[in-house]
């Protein structure tokens, strides 16, 4: 089994932002596949399926971004799916908007979500990673308020096709 987790925030105030960048992927995953991902398990919204022939449990941790962690590791743990197996999609201030970037370990490079995780993987940084750019702010804006701001009308349609096509290549 895979489990693959998008990052975000939970609530319909953080829906179109760029921190849930990872929430929309799970989202377009689930549809695609026809998965319901509305059960709530181990303080994350998951769903079980197959894509490409693989089973699949999709995540959306419910615990906020700085914390995920707690359900993702908890998942894991419960389905015995090994670091290796847990892809994690997560938005990154280092890439320009919409770039994608496939890792197969590494740090969490300042992201406090990725840093959750290998904190509750008894610091392991063995699970493969999909980033897609966000940008950083043009401006002297805090980068806790960027990330929790929406995409603007020119990005958004680099975004969603990123986000299209990241769900693509991942489902049947």
């Amino acid at each position: 089994m895979w489990m693959i987790v998008g990052l975000g925030n939970p609530g319909s105030n953080y829906d179109d932002t760029r921190h849930n960048i990872g929430f929309k992927v799970i989202d377009e995953l689930a549809a695609a596949a026809g998965i319901d991902c509305r059960k709530l398990e181990k303080s994350a919204a998951v769903g079980k399926g197959e894509l490409q022939g693989k089973q699949v449990l999709l995540v959306k941790p419910v615990t906020f971004m700085n914390n995920s962690g707690e359900s993702v590791a908890a998942l894991a743990k419960f389905y015995r799916v090994p670091p290796g197996r847990v892809l994690v999609v997560a938005d990154d201030l280092d890439q320009p908007t919409a770039q994608v970037r496939l890792r197969q370990r590494g740090g969490h490079g300042g992201h406090n979500g990725l840093r959750s995780i290998i904190d509750r993987m008894g610091g392991t940084q063995d699970f493969p990673r999909i980033k897609i750019g966000i940008g950083r702010p043009s401006g002297p804006i805090p980068i806790a308020s960027y990330v929790l701001q929406p995409f603007n009308k020119a990005e958004r349609p680099e975004i969603d096709t990123a986000v299209q096509v990241r769900s693509c290549a991942l489902a049947p």
